[in-house]
């Protein structure tokens, strides 16, 4: 892929398969929703003391994998170091993350009301460094 197709598939609808470094075996890898505008960093929302919280913030980086289900096979992989750890607010960062995922409706029902500042989460921001990717559709 090109870099615009490769960061335009990147900034579509995909669940992200985040991976990340663990101490004590072979890494972890978890299915992730994810936000990404071209050009721009990878942003995912995490429990701070989860385990994939946990792992990212010692290992300070993680890899994303993006991909489509159906033929012909497209996917996008990016790793980088993390720039950005903050609390997780519900306007600025859950809201919109729940609405690109299941629409608007279902995404305000998600997220319900409660507090702005989720202590117990984070956002977590990646700057790609490095990328791989593959259109089988060119082949």
């Amino acid at each position: 892929m090109t870099t615009d197709e490769r960061e335009s598939f990147l900034a579509g609808l995909h669940v992200g398969v985040l991976s990340v470094e663990a101490t004590d075996g072979p890494p972890l890898t978890v299915p992730i929703w994810y936000a990404y505008a071209p050009g721009g960093e990878v942003e995912v929302i995490t429990g701070r003391e989860s385990l994939k919280g946990r792992l990212i913030a010692r290992a300070e980086r993680f890899s994303l994998c993006a991909q489509t289900e159906q033929p012909p096979y497209r996917y996008v992989s990016v790793s980088g170091p993390v720039v950005s750890t903050e609390a997780c607010q519900r306007e600025a960062h859950l809201r919109p993350m729940a609405r690109r995922y299941l629409g608007e409706a279902m995404g305000d029902s998600y997220v319900g009301e409660g507090p702005e500042v989720d202590e117990a989460s984070v956002v977590i921001r990646m700057r790609p460094e490095r990328w791989w990717s593959v259109d089988y559709g060119k082949a």
